[in-house]
């Protein structure tokens, strides 16, 4: 297995009839990569690790099309995309991220909404079976496709969206800023560009609402002291470790989302955001490299967190344990940190000048 390039890990994907063949080969590829992980990370080994989860989950949609077409129940009625949202979504997936997906299908003057209802919630039901095969554990917070509120047609999404924009409250901005990072991932790419769009569009014409995004945006705190410390975990068994996720990773991704929200950009992925953000001259820059290689540590030090499996699932709490907390990586953790704080002073001020200026314009 060690040999294998990554042209035979995805033909070995490709060619799998079964989830459990599919299985056998992410515990194997998974192994793999931890050990490459153990003595050198790159962004290409990243880039790697999201190609291969991309591959794991279009395969287990094809297979479930297939196994919905053999239980008499026909290929898909309408055209569909399968979502990933968080760090799918963006691209960012560690070895043991969890399922954040939805679903999107088209409207049909052909069929009720029963019978779209009754195909896609099957289908659904057979896909994130096939995922928990896998060992992806379902997202926590329910924003998984088997969850109504996430499997809709375009027209209910839509409509869902700006019921969101038109009560901003904490829970509907929260959704807001989730659908942001959608990606489609199977299907029709189409119907997510539209309601991307849509979704850009709504901002654009009421830059108000970028006020509450900030809120939301800016509510997870860099976890670095005011006299420059490490802000480590106090109790349990993650005592002395650091919290890389919520601590790091999600201020800076959580910033240049709401930037590329703020400048209607249609890419996911946070590295293209930053190039898009400095390409477009609505960053510096100085500023765009400083953020780069901050993001680049905190993806480094989030794949090297402990994780288990639990019930056959891949499963992580995010957090680097006490032990890896090493003097470089202290060193090299906190210059990340400090540009992070930086970064949501940034933002903060972009945001609150472009509301103005709007405003004036207005």
């Amino acid at each position: 297995m060690n040999h294998l390039s990554m042209e035979q890990i995805l033909e070995r994907i490709y060619q799998s009839e079964h989830f459990d063949e599919m299985r056998i080969t992410r515990d194997q590829v998974h192994e793999m990569i931890r050990e490459h992980l153990l003595f050198s990370h790159s962004p290409a080994l990243g880039r790697q690790v999201n190609q291969i989860h991309d591959a794991l989950i279009h395969r287990t949609i094809e297979l479930s099309e297939h196994i919905l077409e053999d239980e008499g129940f026909g290929k898909p009625p309408v055209p569909y995309a399968f979502i990933l949202f968080g760090s799918g979504g963006r691209s960012e997936q560690t070895l043991w991220s969890d399922q954040d997906n939805g679903l999107i299908y088209e409207d049909s003057e052909h069929h009720s909404e029963d019978e779209l209802e009754a195909y896609f919630n099957k289908l659904v039901a057979c896909i994130l079976q096939g995922l928990e095969m896998l060992g992806y554990p379902p997202c926590e917070g329910n924003v998984v496709s088997s969850n109504k509120q996430w499997r809709k047609s375009f027209s209910d999404y839509m409509d869902m969206v700006l019921a969101w924009f038109q009560e901003p409250e904490w829970e509907n901005v929260r959704y807001l800023l989730i659908l942001a990072d959608m990606r489609s991932i199977y299907g029709a790419q189409a119907l997510v560009h539209r309601l991307r769009t849509g979704f850009l569009d709504y901002v654009r014409e009421h830059p108000s609402i970028l006020n509450d995004l900030l809120s939301n945006t800016l509510h997870h705190k860099i976890s670095l002291g005011v006299f420059g410390h490490l802000i480590t975990e106090r109790y349990g068994e993650d005592a002395g470790g650091f919290d890389i996720k919520y601590g790091a990773y999600i201020p800076i991704v959580n910033g240049i989302r709401l930037l590329a929200i703020q400048a209607g950009l249609h890419t996911s992925s946070t590295v293209e955001r930053i190039n898009q953000l400095k390409g477009d001259s609505h960053i510096p820059e100085s500023l765009a490299n400083d953020w780069q290689r901050a993001f680049d540590v905190a993806l480094k030090l989030r794949d090297l967190t402990p994780f288990q499996v639990e019930n056959e699932l891949y499963t992580t709490r995010g957090k680097l344990s006490a032990e890896q907390l090493t003097k470089e990586i202290k060193q090299e953790l906190k210059e990340c940190l400090r540009t992070g704080i930086e970064l949501q002073k940034f933002v903060k001020k972009t945001i609150g000048a472009h509301i103005e200026k709007e405003k004036e314009k207005g």
